[in-house]
């Protein structure tokens, strides 16, 4: 098992950057595919971006590229989430994940991870 543990978030201007964290204790993090979910209110949880066991692969949602950012420090056990040019859409709970899969259908969706962290709340103002 892999416990999870995000941080990083807060309350922010639209145009800013962010940089989330999400440490991981247990089993090394290395073992896992590890991903980024957020859920705003009254919606639905929504897949952000996951990262492979190497780092040598992510996958984004369509909506989520070329201003957030995945990375992993696997001797830290830490993944990061890098938030830029951030929008009042962007508030939300923002969770980490990981995943046991290898298979990479699996990885946009919340139901292919076995662990969640509690989330860090970013909230962006207008």
């Amino acid at each position: 098992q892999v416990q999870l543990v995000e941080s990083g978030g807060g309350l922010v201007q639209a145009g800013d950057s962010l940089r989330l964290s999400c440490a991981a204790s247990g089993r090394t993090s290395s073992s896992y595919v590890m991903g980024w979910f957020r859920q705003a209110p009254g919606r639905e949880r929504e897949f952000v971006v996951a990262i492979s066991r190497n780092g040598g692969s992510t996958y984004y949602a369509d909506s989520m590229k070329g201003r957030f950012t995945i990375s992993r420090d696997n001797a830290k056990n830490t993944v990061y989430l890098q938030m830029n040019s951030l929008k009042p859409d962007d508030t939300a709970v923002y969770y980490c994940a990981a995943s046991n899969s290898y298979q990479s259908t699996r990885y946009t969706s919340g139901s292919g991870y076995a662990y969640w962290g509690q989330g860090t709340q970013v909230t962006v103002s207008s």
